[in-house]
């Protein structure tokens, strides 16, 4: 059980290891270096920021109460020690610890000058640390299904209680979609799933043989961000680039029959992006690209820059989903901000290169971004500061007003600008705990920012509402759109 304790108790946890922070918001990078701490020794004490003077408005948007109860909820502190304001040499004074842990961005600062002479003196030890950077999750290695699940349902609420959202609110808000009309721009994928029997091993190699029993074909990338945006209610217009091909006729098709306005060029010298998915048993086995990465010729950019032209005064924004095969060009993404500014649109950017060489640090002055956490380092060629510093940084390179960090299964983390500049932060869990396929997970919540936001929603409720999203997305193999409906009863599941 974790234990509250003053500066006069601090005697009593002397050798302990001990962590600072005000922990306005606790997100997965919190947990993390709370992590790393609590390895370090058999007691750990965390130095909690207080309010400041009574007579003067706190710097930060929760009080040290409720910031020292999310705390204890994690269950990763043995005790909290609760600062006046920001006594953190007073607390090494009191305490001596064996280790002090504190943040990769407070090193080298002249705040921490003082306070590490006084530890050096007693014989500790400092640690600059922001925990370590994993893209995988283990928590089914410690807990149920069951247990797990009502626990992120449980910081699920958490998070809506401190934004002050209620079910009836973000049900109402999505009333206002059908009223948005969004255009999205990048490359199209058409996905083919193949539902295969395992027959054995093969006698020539050592190789699983299958059978073919049946498959299936689903459009993604840009094309499955639309599919969702129409899904919601809003309407959407797809430009993008395909080959001369039976695969562009199938996805000429597909949005035809799910009434996406068809802003497709047909480029000869590619084939439409093509990847094929073998699967047993909801197992994926591996995957066949066919793909040409080569940015599209002069040509071509003037009929996608024609296309944009020609819906831009109809919307409310675009949306842009790079998968860095060569659509978004630096000329058309030039094209797609001056259309922003003339036209007072919003832009929303999502750039995909696991496997490509990208950045999304080429979207500038954009309303909203959302990398994964691999793409935020790849982008700013950093792996080891902590992720608040991190998007902070990005906020700070792109100069973007709004930021979503993907944290896949630790789920995500928005970023609000406000009018005075202040930025906030909000952590959303994942709510699928044993997810059958995330294959285009990010596409639905890029697809319900863009929506929201468009509709002049504001940021938390449209993230909560992503939430929600996310977690439908990765119930079913491939990439199908989500409807506003399923999102409703969604909403009265986790929310009552």
């Amino acid at each position: 059980m974790t234990e509250l304790i003053s500066l006069q108790q601090g005697a009593e946890r002397k050798g302990c290891v001990l962590a600072y922070g005000h922990f306005s918001t606790i997100h997965p990078g919190h947990i993390r270096y709370l992590r790393h701490a609590r390895e370090l020794g058999p007691d750990l004490v965390v130095a909690l920021v207080g309010d400041g003077p009574s007579d003067q408005p706190s710097p930060y948007p929760f009080r040290q109460e409720e910031r020292a109860e999310a705390l204890i909820l994690l269950g990763l502190v043995d005790a909290i020690l609760l600062l006046q304001s920001d006594e953190l040499e007073e607390a090494i004074r009191r305490l001596t610890p064996s280790t002090l842990v504190v943040g990769t961005e407070l090193e080298g600062s002249e705040r921490m000058k003082e306070p590490l002479m006084l530890l050096k003196t007693q014989g500790g030890s400092v640690q600059f640390h922001a925990g370590e950077v994993t893209y995988a999750n283990t928590d089914l290695l410690n807990s149920s299904e069951r247990d797990l699940r009502q626990r992120r349902r449980d910081q699920f609420k958490e998070a809506c209680r401190r934004q002050g959202l209620r079910r009836r609110d973000l049900l109402a808000s999505m009333e206002t979609w059908r009223d948005t009309r969004l255009i999205v721009l990048g490359d199209t994928i058409v996905d083919q799933y193949a539902a295969c029997e395992a027959i054995g091993m093969s006698a020539e190699a050592p190789v699983v043989v299958v059978r073919e029993l049946a498959r299936r074909n689903f459009i993604g990338a840009a094309a499955v961000v639309a599919a969702h945006v129409r899904a919601l209610g809003a309407r959407c217009d797809l430009v993008s680039v395909v080959g001369n091909d039976s695969t562009a006729d199938l996805v000429q098709q597909e949005l035809k029959a799910q009434d996406i306005g068809d802003g497709l060029v047909r480029d000869p010298s590619r084939p439409t992006t093509f990847k094929k998915r073998y699967v047993v048993e909801n197992q994926k086995l591996f995957r066949v690209s066919r793909l040409e990465q080569h940015d599209i010729d002069h040509a071509i950019e003037e009929q996608v820059i024609a296309q944009l032209e020609s819906l831009a005064a109809h919307c409310q924004g675009i949306v842009v989903s790079d998968f860095v095969y060569g659509v978004v060009t630096p000329r058309v993404l030039e094209s797609v901000q001056q259309l922003a500014e003339r036209h007072g649109l919003m832009l929303f950017g999502d750039l995909q290169c696991s496997s490509q060489v990208g950045s999304i640090t080429r979207f500038q002055n954009f309303s909203l971004l959302c990398p994964n956490e691999r793409e935020l380092r790849l982008a700013l060629q950093d792996k080891d500061t902590g992720l608040e510093r991190l998007s902070q940084k990005l906020l700070e390179q792109s100069r973007c007003e709004r930021l979503v960090v993907k944290l896949a299964a630790e789920g995500f983390i928005v970023y609000d600008r406000f009018a005075d500049g202040k930025i906030v932060n909000q952590p959303f869990p994942a709510l699928s705990v044993n997810p059958l396929d995330v294959a285009g997970a990010g596409d639905s919540v890029l697809a319900v920012m863009a929506t929201g936001l468009a509709s002049g929603q504001p940021m938390m409720p449209t993230a909560a509402i992503a939430c929600l999203m996310a977690s439908l997305a990765v119930e079913t193999m491939g990439n199908t759109p989500i409807p506003s409906e399923a999102l409703r009863n969604g909403l009265q599941e986790v929310l009552p």
